[in-house]
């Protein structure tokens, strides 16, 4: 199981992209949560597999709303993150 943080610079608030990302979380079985931060930047916790994972970043990476950009993508790793049973659009952490 990995368990990673993830900052998501760019166009990714006020164009669907925290709940383009549940949908993808969804489809590769992640479980986490994702939320807009203050700065205009988006967070992300997920656990799930090491395959599932990599699909998950690349595709946040490419942005899974057609209608976002990410211009800046940092991935941490922390198995300290609390593993969850499903992915929630949260409102702030």
């Amino acid at each position: 199981m990995r368990k990673v943080r993830m900052n998501v610079q760019g166009r990714v608030q006020g164009v669907g992209f925290r709940y383009t990302t549940k949908m993808l979380a969804d489809q590769l079985e992640i479980h986490g949560a994702v939320w807009n931060e203050a700065d205009g930047s988006v967070g992300i916790e997920a656990n799930g597999t090491e395959e599932a994972m990599e699909k998950f970043i690349q595709g946040v990476k490419a942005s899974p709303s057609p209608a976002g950009h990410v211009t800046y993508l940092d991935v941490t790793d922390d198995p300290m993150i609390k593993e969850r049973d499903t992915f929630e659009v949260t409102f702030g952490y």
